[in-house]
């Protein structure tokens, strides 16, 4: 298994997310997101460590992941002494926090095992505390029904309405949990390019982000881990965020953006428009 950092060079980009996730009418996009897609880059790099080996001991039976089928890797890496697994669910590893992608390489190489690490979470519990949604229902367990990041990128329908307003601007993903683990003052910068910022998605307003035209999302989406998600969602979860910041007192701009969207061809985002525009004052 093999483990790529993600985090920013900006020293102060948890207090900078905080600000971001205070401010209703910008957008949030978790971080992991907001550069080119993960799964590609950290399954190239595997796919180049296997030739690396291949051409030191000839051919060897091997498979790569990332996230890319149901392999479960935060076990596997937790076994496997990468660090343990926190509060969150998410890997921990005391040099380096959580924010980091895992690379899986099967193989039939007769290798040695690792030890697993220790827990090194002790009594804390701002993970739980910081979660909108209350979706860290216990430590080490997690419902992922009420988990932002399921409810933003792997639902495929209607957003429930209980959960929307805690939603806030959160378009693509969440990353509370890990904003407010300490172990992440020691995360580590990205050395890979790849997962630099792209479109300004970490500076962008909602009402732009909602102007987009499916070609404009189709182009500018290319090649991120974002793509994925579709038109159709992208814009339903944009409305529930447009009508979060309607509800703390919205610009005009919100309030038109949504009106030119009323009568969207997708009946999805009809619906979530049509929620949004009721939560103006």
């Amino acid at each position: 298994m093999v483990t790529l950092d993600y985090a920013p060079e900006d020293p102060d980009w948890v207090a900078n997310a905080w600000r971001t996730l205070a401010q209703p009418e910008r957008a949030f996009v978790s971080r992991y997101a907001l550069g080119r897609d993960y799964h590609k880059v950290v399954r190239q790099r595997l796919g180049r460590l296997a030739a690396r080996v291949e051409r030191e001991i000839g051919p060897f039976g091997h498979r790569v992941f990332c996230d890319s089928a149901p392999v479960m890797e935060v076990e596997l890496a937790r076994r496997a002494g990468l660090g343990w697994r926190g509060k969150h669910t998410l890997l921990l590893d005391a040099r380096r926090g959580s924010t980091f992608f895992i690379g899986t390489l099967y193989t039939d190489l007769p290798l040695a095992a690792d030890a697993p690490t220790a827990d090194h979470c002790g009594r804390c519990r701002r993970c739980i505390d910081a979660c909108p949604t209350g979706a860290i229902v216990a430590p080490y367990r997690l419902d992922a029904r009420r988990c932002i990041s399921y409810l933003t990128i792997e639902l495929k329908g209607s957003i429930p309405e209980a959960l929307r307003p805690a939603i806030g601007n959160r378009i693509h993903g969440c990353d509370d949990c890990q904003l407010a683990c300490p172990w992440n003052r020691f995360a580590r910068v990205a050395e890979v390019p790849d997962f630099a910022v792209r479109n300004r998605l970490d500076s962008a307003s909602l009402v732009e982000l909602f102007g987009w035209t499916r070609a404009q999302f189709d182009s500018r989406m290319a090649g991120s881990a974002i793509l994925r998600i579709g038109y159709e969602r992208w814009l339903r979860n944009l409305a529930v965020a447009l009508g979060n910041a309607l509800a703390r007192g919205g610009a005009a701009a919100v309030v038109a953006a949504l009106r030119a969207r009323a009568d969207d061809p997708s009946a999805l985002v009809r619906e979530h428009v049509g929620w949004a525009l009721a939560r103006e004052p």
